[in-house]
């Protein structure tokens, strides 16, 4: 059993969803401009990567192993996201709607958030158990809120500059991202 700081830091840091394995990109960009709005987008990437860790990780144990149905674990996962998305947005929109407002299409997005399958089918392949899984959720869930924002922040200080024509826009966001991605490589230690 690893301890549940390693996985935190693993998940978070070294195997980081967003710069390390490539999961996540389309919310990361497209959310990215704004600290708030990028941090809201992570809170609420929190709580369904946490929910659905745990969820997942009981559903596989008590119902999909012991029955022999391995094979469905990817389409039960997918309706465990988009039910824990949907409750997460009615709550937004009902609770927090300029949360709701700014966030725009990227909330129901969570759902195709290729991050929030992954950990789930991560969590079963590791053989994790449920408060393994649920850590795995929270570390992940840590290291893409880091990195949005990271990138919102510096997206923010690229408005004032005068950047080339060539490199306004997407061009210079993407050459942020792989800056960030190679510096977070360096938590694996490459050897």
């Amino acid at each position: 059993m690893k301890s549940l700081i390693t996985i935190i830091v693993t998940t978070a840091l070294v195997n980081n969803v967003v710069l390390s394995q490539f999961l996540g990109i389309c919310s990361f960009l497209g959310v990215s401009q704004q600290k708030k709005a990028s941090f809201s987008l992570g809170m609420a990437v929190t709580v369904v990567l946490v929910a659905a860790s745990a969820v997942a990780s009981l559903l596989y144990t008590y119902v999909l192993a012991p029955l022999n149905l391995d094979y469905l674990k990817t389409i039960v996962f997918i309706l465990v996201i988009a039910a824990l998305v949907q409750m997460v947005e009615m709550f937004l929109k009902k609770n927090a709607h300029a949360i709701y407002q700014s966030l725009g299409i990227y909330l129901p997005l969570i759902t195709t958030n290729c991050a929030v399958l992954g950990v789930a089918l991560t969590n079963v392949q590791n053989g994790y158990n449920l408060i393994e899984g649920v850590t795995a959720g929270l570390g992940t869930a840590i290291g893409f809120t880091v990195a949005i924002v990271l990138l919102a922040a510096v997206r923010e200080h690229l408005d004032e500059e005068a950047i080339p024509a060539p490199f306004r826009g997407a061009p210079i966001v993407l050459l942020c991202a792989t800056l960030m991605a190679m510096a977070f490589m360096g938590f694996s230690g490459l050897s």
